[in-house]
């Protein structure tokens, strides 16, 4: 279902114009260039005899160059590092400009400084665009610091959801991830930050 109608009802192209999904581990075109594929995102707002517009290249070159990776235009995509692919495939998906962006591990292969940047650009796609953004993290922190509404998983099924605050407590984080921990405010953020004791199993360690 998508905002109550069935997907099965809509065109393929219809569904991509509304929601933008990138998977954890997206496979990219033999050969293609990061231009290319990123360009790719333009196409469910194309018909038949549509062409290439202005407003497609400004999408496109607002997607690499908030992801960074403008000067990897000409670049084969198989020869980029992994945290270089996963932003280009993030900017393929913004490129899309959908009202829904679905995210799985989008933060994989990305450093700290990257980590940061694409969250809090994410998060003001949310804030100016109204964007909704739902994506798997497993970086408790980071989920806590950028999201307004947090869903813990156990076991493939919803164990707790609501605010940050309402889901990093310490009885939440030991009957999800079974270990023990101490909750303290972000300093930066305010809210509710992680730091982790050990395993609640845990009997002791031999050195």
């Amino acid at each position: 279902m998508l905002e109550g109608t069935p997907v099965q009802r809509l065109s393929p192209k219809a569904f991509a114009r509304r929601l933008g999904f990138l998977p954890q581990s997206p496979i990219a075109p033999e050969g293609i260039t990061v231009l290319d594929l990123v360009s790719r995102g333009r196409h469910p707002h194309h018909g038949l005899f549509a062409r290439w517009s202005a407003a497609d290249d400004a999408a496109v070159a607002h997607a690499l160059d908030v992801t960074g990776t403008a000067a990897l235009a000409e670049r084969d995509v198989g020869a980029l590092s992994g945290g270089q692919r996963q932003r280009v495939w993030i900017a393929m998906a913004l490129a899309q400009e959908t009202e829904i962006l679905l995210l799985d591990e989008l933060t994989a292969f990305l450093d700290v400084s990257h980590q940061i940047e694409v969250l809090e650009l994410l998060v003001g796609l949310n804030r100016q665009r109204g964007t909704t953004v739902v994506m798997v993290l497993h970086e408790l922190n980071l989920a806590a610091r950028h999201a307004d509404v947090v869903v813990g998983m156990r076991a493939g099924r919803i164990h707790a959801a609501g605010t940050p605050a309402e889901i990093l407590t310490e009885a939440h984080i030991r009957e999800i991830f079974r270990i023990d921990s101490i909750i303290i405010p972000d300093p930066v953020s305010g809210r509710p930050m992680m730091v982790p004791r050990g395993s609640s199993a845990r009997q002791g360690v031999a050195a």
